[in-house]
């Protein structure tokens, strides 16, 4: 789905505070890149990456919309912040699972909402230039959220290399010996990786 505005956003949210189950269908699909990017991010720390995060998206938003009459916010920011809140309640359960351990762990629930957080607030420190005001910005999408549909237009070599380098923390030698390919083309491969998302962020500002 293209970008839309916080005008059409709010739009969205309003027709599904009257019950329209198709504006909320909608308004879900804005996130599927910016939860996808989180459950790669967390899955590939915790689980090493054995299992799709694409149940666990589809999971939370399921949940979402068995919920949604509960959720009193009327911001972009407070919808993302909720639906973290779910992703992590459900990324909590199928840690459980993983592990063997029934009792619902509510420490962990707090902790993966925390690292959540960090993970959004990252999208934002790493690859957004600070020089919109507070009124600007008032004014704009959810700049995670941009970040994350940016980074899903990036051909699979060019977003992989962001993930591993920056989301990930591995060094050049490592990103290439997990890529298969030589540390100067990893260095090259980064360099031009980075100057296309910010081309996809510029597009979109």
């Amino acid at each position: 789905m293209s970008e839309v505005c916080v005008v059409g956003l709010e739009r969205l949210l309003a027709a599904a505070r009257t019950g329209d189950a198709h504006a909320l269908g909608q308004l879900l699909e804005l996130y599927r890149s910016y939860l996808n990017l989180l459950a790669r991010v967390q899955i590939g720390r915790r689980l090493q990456g054995k299992m799709d995060g694409s149940d666990l998206i589809q999971e939370t938003f399921l949940d979402a919309c068995r919920h949604f009459p509960q959720f009193r916010g009327t911001s972009e920011g407070e919808f993302v912040s909720w639906l973290r809140q779910i992703f992590a309640g459900n990324l909590a359960n199928v840690l459980r699972r993983y592990y063997g351990t029934q009792r619902r762990d509510v420490r962990l629930e707090r902790n993966l909402a925390d690292d959540l957080d960090r993970s959004s607030h990252m999208l934002v420190t790493a690859f957004v230039a600070r020089e919109t005001s507070p009124s600007q910005g008032a004014s704009r999408r959810e700049e995670a959220v941009l970040v994350a549909n940016a980074l899903e237009r990036l051909p699979e070599d060019y977003r992989e290399v962001i993930l591993l380098s920056h989301f990930d923390g591995l060094s050049f030698p490592e990103v290439a010996q997990r890529m298969g390919r030589t540390v100067h083309s990893v260095k090259h491969l980064w360099a031009r990786a980075l100057g296309r998302l910010r081309r996809e962020m510029e597009e979109t500002s």
